[in-house]
């Protein structure tokens, strides 16, 4: 319980995409953790942010990449039938699951040019940013006292 409040107090950190203090994804992940909510690494290159999801068992089709003011929203769903009939018995299984992740972009993403592969249950999203955003490498002379 203390820390569901924490999360209601603490101040929003200034990452890249970071969450809005009305952002309750962390709530929900903490509480559903191996139930449906994919697993997510974002890494910031020189270039570009990337963010690679892991969807085991999903096909192309069953993925949606959306983007709207700001937020870009990775969602999906899976459906599952498996019917069995035998002399003694008749097995009939239904599965469904769907996920929804919203990030907030950071300042200096090159919208137009977000890319997105899906390989072997993996989805792997570019978000280039633009060459303003981009920072030369700045070397940092050493002196002597």
């Amino acid at each position: 319980m203390d820390r569901l409040f924490e999360d209601f107090i603490r101040p929003p950190l200034n990452f890249p995409f970071g969450r809005s203090s009305f952002d309750i994804e962390p709530f929900w992940k903490r509480s559903m953790s191996g139930y449906g909510i994919p697993a997510v690494d974002i890494a910031e290159k020189d270039k570009s942010f990337e963010i690679t999801v892991e969807l085991p068992g999903m096909e192309e089709k069953d993925i949606q990449i959306r983007l709207a003011n700001g937020n870009l929203s990775i969602s999906g769903e899976k459906k599952d039938e498996k019917e069995e009939t035998r002399k003694d018995y008749h097995l009939s299984e239904r599965h469904y699951g769907s996920f929804e992740r919203i990030f907030s972009l950071p300042k200096g993403v090159d919208v137009d040019h977000i890319e997105a592969n899906f390989t072997k249950g993996v989805l792997a999203i570019s978000l280039p940013k633009r060459p303003e955003a981009v920072k030369p490498e700045k070397v940092i002379p050493v002196k002597s006292r």
